[in-house]
């Protein structure tokens, strides 16, 4: 990190999440209520949301070997240049072939978090700018970065003039995505894969890691999958079924959640550092499991508003302490093969419940979701500690 490229290639990666997180917190707000305005039913929403979280995931899953193939830096413009064009789509129309397309092209994130296939590009690439002292504190810069842009992104939402929502959005998420061709167009070397002992280029593949990595992103598809059953759009189109809220109240309200999972994250370097990366990922999570599941019996939105926000502070300590946890896991010419594998299980488990979701909403069990989520998270954090607190970080510098 003390290289004045690696420091500015961390610079322009973290710019680039602001970015997107941004355009995240924007669309993920306005999308669900204005499709639901121009007629979509909420089960066709849901399946729109699992459609660009499959591409998303399907993206992550060739990632390493996209990355091997063509460098991170080029791998990183040409998926940029799809928001461009899919939130181009997303503003011109709203018939639904158009919008499957759409969905395909602009991996937008129904949840508010970060889940494009640029994520375990950037993973890596991080994890080679820095080394075991300075990349947990990296990796909660890049998380808390994303998270308070997706906040700004959400309280830009209940900004917006009525008569603009989503067109307005839908067009500044285009920009947002040459902004991305900018940044990553200014990256040097230093974030590609280094190359092997033997001198042969990198593979992009899991070899002497992919036990352990199948393992381990077994137990994040649960989680995310779980995640995915109150993803950020299904939670503001709940808020307006149960209590009538509207874009604004919703946009103000995930503006608070996301500010609380992005401050909050800054500790998490220095927990990790006191109790050890899994013990931080397990211990914080499953109070705010707790929390998430408590939101079906909210008798009204403030109430449900605080239990959300309450949950923010501790949801996202886990997110930097999973990825540095990763990279220490795995081999260090195997990290963007680790990061696309656990991205790409990720986004397919989560890009299956919002189709789920979409069809509770349309039932009386209008709590369940966040019931089944609640459950189903505070099950992975323990089976994720009875199945890895004995297994020794062997790559942590």
């Amino acid at each position: 990190m003390a290289q004045p490229a690696r420091r500015g290639d961390a610079t322009r990666i973290i710019a680039a999440t602001a970015l997107r997180g941004f355009g995240y917190g924007l669309v993920s707000v306005e999308v669900a209520l204005y499709w639901r305005l121009h007629g979509l039913p909420p089960v066709t929403i849901g399946l729109l949301f699992t459609v660009a979280l499959l591409a998303s995931g399907a993206l992550s899953a060739v990632a390493g070997r996209i990355g091997a193939a063509l460098g991170r830096r080029r791998s990183l413009m040409l998926l940029a240049a799809g928001i461009v064009l899919g939130g181009v789509l997303l503003a011109a129309s709203t018939s639904l072939p158009v919008l499957v397309l759409a969905s395909l092209l602009a991996t937008f994130s129904p949840t508010g978090k970060d889940v494009a296939a640029m994520l375990p590009l950037e993973q890596a690439a991080l994890a080679h700018l820095g080394d075991g002292q300075t990349r947990m504190a990296l990796y909660a810069r890049y998380n808390m970065t994303a998270a308070l842009a997706a906040a700004l992104g959400a309280l830009a939402a209940a900004a917006l003039p009525p008569s603009l929502h989503s067109a307005a959005a839908f067009w500044l998420y285009a920009a947002i995505g040459l902004g991305l061709v900018w940044l990553y167009s200014g990256l040097s070397l230093a974030v590609e894969e280094e190359r092997q002992a033997t001198g042969e280029p990198p593979h992009g593949r899991l070899r002497q890691s992919q036990g352990i990595v199948l393992r381990l992103t077994t137990l994040f598809g649960v989680d995310a999958l779980a995640g995915g059953l109150v993803a950020q759009g299904i939670a503001v189109l709940w808020l307006h079924e149960r209590f009538g809220i509207a874009a604004g109240a919703a946009g103000v309200l995930f503006f608070a959640t996301n500010l609380a999972m992005a401050v909050s994250q800054l500790a998490a370097p220095w927990l990790a550092k006191r109790f050890g990366l899994l013990n931080t990922m397990v211990f914080t999570h499953l109070p705010s499991n707790v929390l998430l599941l408590l939101v079906a019996f909210a008798p009204s939105f403030p109430a449900a508003a605080v239990l959300l926000v309450l949950r923010g502070l501790l949801s996202q300590l886990d997110v930097p302490t999973r990825q540095a946890y990763t990279m220490a896991l795995v081999a260090p010419e195997e990290r963007g093969a680790a990061a696309g594998v656990t991205a790409a299980v990720r986004g397919t488990a989560s890009a299956v419940s919002p189709a789920i979701t979409g069809v509770a909403l349309t039932v009386a069990a209008m709590g369940l979701p966040f019931i089944l989520a609640g459950a189903l998270k505070a099950a992975y954090d323990l089976v994720l500690w009875g199945m890895f607190r004995g297994v020794p970080l062997a790559h942590e510098d």
